[in-house]
């Protein structure tokens, strides 16, 4: 008989703690007609580099750039090269696995309206989340086409017998152009234009053959850029962690491919929060367990610095979910006698607004 008893309170005992457990566990968010699974979120950072490529290919003519053209240092070999034009940082909300919580829809409350995103993060309760503005990229500018520049050669030009004497009558028609542009400013020009539209049109077209005339001389450089997303997830305080590596003749490189010069992270936990002490994070838990409500993040705030090497480039402060604390938002404030409307950052998990009314 006592083997018997003894067994039924062990079986009563382990589903006292399985139900105990199903309001804080491992779970997958989603609302139910019973209850809402959701995860609170933190704070990670999203990095859009823009990475400009250029090519250059150098001209026909650039041997004799500097002889005809007075163009110091123009290079004669094709090279590629990279640079960072731009860094961007913004923090963005991702869920926290270890932040799951279960809200079960009790008859006496009205918290039944619960809104998530997508991965499961809680945004609202009773209440349409706000509209979260939506990442823009990049969009590169469309490409002025260059006129090619053995169209606008003349006869003498090609039939010249070296490719001296073409480069020296390429420049000659190249400071042509440019008279007769200084004519046409000035009206001294023997055609002149009606109005001044037809007068921008004019200049437009010479400036384009000049462009393309003298890039024999100077030689072409074709720029690309393009957008590269980092996202970083401090679990805590980092200190100079490598971030990426930027070589300037291969672009973005592995973290390992020296060639590439390093840029470091460093994220500080600024303790703008205190932290809790054992006692109180051990009644959190048994209130997690057993007290129903609404858990929300109070959050710390974190000091980002980039390097590239020893360099700081730059140095930014935000709030921080994982830098903070967790409170619990009794679900008394949801009782029927109230209508309760709850807003909370999809970022950090704060309040971001809270509205009580009571009925009519």
């Amino acid at each position: 008989m006592k083997r018997y008893f003894s067994i039924l309170a062990l079986l009563h005992f382990c589903m006292a703690t399985m139900v105990a457990q199903t309001q804080i566990s491992e779970y997958q968010p989603g609302v139910t007609p019973e209850g809402a699974i959701y995860f609170l979120p933190k704070t990670a950072l999203r990095f859009d580099l823009l990475v400009e490529k250029t090519v250059y290919k150098p001209g026909d003519f650039s041997a004799y750039a500097q002889r005809y053209m007075r163009l110091n240092d123009v290079k004669q070999e094709a090279s590629t090269s990279y640079r960072i034009i731009n860094i961007k940082l913004m923090p963005v909300g991702v869920a926290d696995s270890t932040k799951g919580y279960a809200l079960k829809f009790d008859p006496k409350t009205v918290a039944a309206n619960v809104a998530l995103a997508e991965d499961g993060r809680l945004l609202a309760i009773n209440a349409e989340p706000k509209a979260q503005q939506a990442l823009k990229h990049f969009e590169p500018s469309p490409k002025k086409r260059l006129m090619e520049p053995r169209q606008l050669m003349s006869q003498e030009i090609l039939s010249a017998g070296s490719t001296a004497k073409m480069a020296e009558l390429t420049a000659r028609e190249i400071y042509d152009l440019r008279e007769n542009r200084n004519l046409l400013i000035k009206g001294q020009a023997d055609f002149m234009p009606k109005d001044g539209a037809q007068l921008r049109l004019m200049l437009d077209q010479l400036d384009e053959q000049d462009v393309a005339l003298t890039s024999l001389f100077r030689g072409i450089y074709d720029c690309d850029t393009t957008e590269h997303t980092l996202i970083v997830c401090p679990e805590g305080p980092i200190q100079r962690q490598l971030l990426f590596r930027l070589s300037q003749v291969n672009g973005l490189v592995d973290a390992d491919d020296l060639s590439g010069a390093p840029f470091y992270i460093t994220v500080e936990d600024l303790n703008t929060v205190p932290p809790v002490d054992e006692e109180t994070a051990a009644k959190a838990k048994k209130k997690k367990t057993y007290e129903a409500g609404v858990y929300v993040n109070v959050p710390g705030r974190m000091r980002i610095s980039l390097f590239q090497g020893i360099n700081n480039i730059m140095t930014t402060e935000q709030p921080a979910a994982q830098f903070g604390n967790v409170e619990l938002l009794s679900g008394e404030l949801f009782n029927k006698r109230y209508t309760t409307h709850l807003w909370l950052n999809p970022i950090t998990g704060a309040i971001d607004r809270f509205e009580s009314e009571q009925p009519k």
